[in-house]
């Protein structure tokens, strides 16, 4: 199987050397070990995996997972012309060699990414670590539109031309695990899950993962999107907003009552949802289809959600007996306009701006 095992390690446990020894009895493929700056205590460590015959890199200052995951990834570019692929693994002993190896075989099967995936619902999982997960597949699903069952999973097989493609993914430390799975979102890189044993060793205490500042990397990655898209809608209203004004009064003279507040109100609400549609297919979803098909999605939406708005907003007047004036009829008036908002930012980013797929990589055989 041409195919190599990569394990990123900073500070190794005890339990390192003997699991890095039952990956190579396990006959899966080279050993790759990545010694993120452990510094000169920990030396012997790496001498006995060179020495077993593993093949070591050395960071000489601490730079984060991802970048250990990275200096891995070109290692296996450069040479291992021949390589179908790379699997990352952890080196805590979470990854039993036999789930290595199910994933390992199930990406050289399908050309695809397999995610090796705990079940979070078991009782021996730390409550810490099952919230955590739920809560980042949650965000993920709502905000990426992506189904995935564990975000944090370090065993990762990944197909030489996905390597060839996550190789130049941004981030150093944890938040680049992340980056690789909204890549596989903007790239159209196909991927699977496949299942794999659940083991906490003291409930990951040797985990060097920071739960605030770490967390906060990985979901400022998540919502990147979603906030670009605020600000792009932010802009674009007060873009509305003023050629309404510069509309009313350049027509006033010609129209007036309500064909000058429809005049005025078009003309505005065209140019504004032009600026609004370039700016989310470049910058926000930044989506490489042809414009004429995705503008055709985007009006698709964007006119059932504007008269969708109205009958929302005048059910619910009628519904709790509301009269057009007051807070109340603020609060439904706002109410009804965050839920479409998020609605109509779900819809754009899963169909209107959807990536295009792929061709299907060739399968690589055994």
């Amino acid at each position: 199987m041409r195919v190599c095992i990569v394990i990123p390690a900073y500070e190794p446990g005890g339990e390192f050397v003997p699991y890095a020894q039952e990956v190579l009895a396990a006959g899966l493929g080279p050993v790759l070990v990545v010694d993120d700056g452990s510094g000169p205590a920990y030396a012997p460590v790496f001498a006995a995996l060179a020495e077993m015959g593993c093949t070591v890199l050395t960071h000489e200052q601490n730079r984060g997972k991802g970048a250990a995951l990275k200096t891995a990834f070109r290692w296996f570019l450069d040479n291992c012309p021949e390589g179908a692929g790379v699997v990352t693994v952890d080196g805590d002993n979470q990854h039993h060699p036999e789930d290595t190896r199910a994933c390992c075989e199930k990406m050289l099967e399908t050309g695809h990414c397999i995610l090796g995936c705990r079940d979070f619902t078991l009782d021996h999982v730390p409550n810490r670590s099952r919230f955590g997960n739920h809560t980042t597949s949650l965000v993920f699903k709502t905000f990426v539109g992506m189904t995935i069952s564990d975000t944090q999973t370090g065993l990762r097989a990944l197909p030489r031309e996905a390597v060839e493609e996550l190789v130049n993914v941004a981030g150093d430390r944890f938040e680049y695990e992340t980056n690789m799975l909204l890549a596989f979102k903007e790239k159209a890189i196909p991927f699977e899950e496949n299942k794999i044993r659940t083991v906490y060793i003291e409930e990951n205490k040797s985990s060097h993962f920071r739960t605030f500042v770490d967390s906060w990397r990985i979901y400022k990655l998540i919502l990147a999107h979603f906030f670009r898209y605020t600000v792009n809608s932010i802009v674009c209203a007060a873009v509305d907003t003023g050629l309404f004004t510069l509309f009313t009064a350049l027509l006033k003279k010609a129209l007036e009552g309500f064909v000058l507040t429809a005049a005025a109100g078009t003309g505005a609400r065209v140019i504004s949802s032009l600026l609004n549609f370039f700016l989310n297919k470049k910058l926000v979803f930044r989506n490489t289809a042809g414009t004429g098909k995705t503008l055709l999605r985007y009006y698709c939406l964007a006119v059932p959600q504007m008269l969708l708005q109205i009958l929302l907003t005048d059910g619910a007047y009628v519904l709790f007996h509301v009269k057009p004036t007051g807070v109340l009829h603020t609060l439904i008036y706002v109410v009804v306009m965050i839920l479409l908002y998020i609605i109509g930012y779900m819809i754009q980013q899963r169909w209107v701006f959807a990536p295009q797929k792929q061709n299907e990589p060739e399968v690589e055989k055994k």
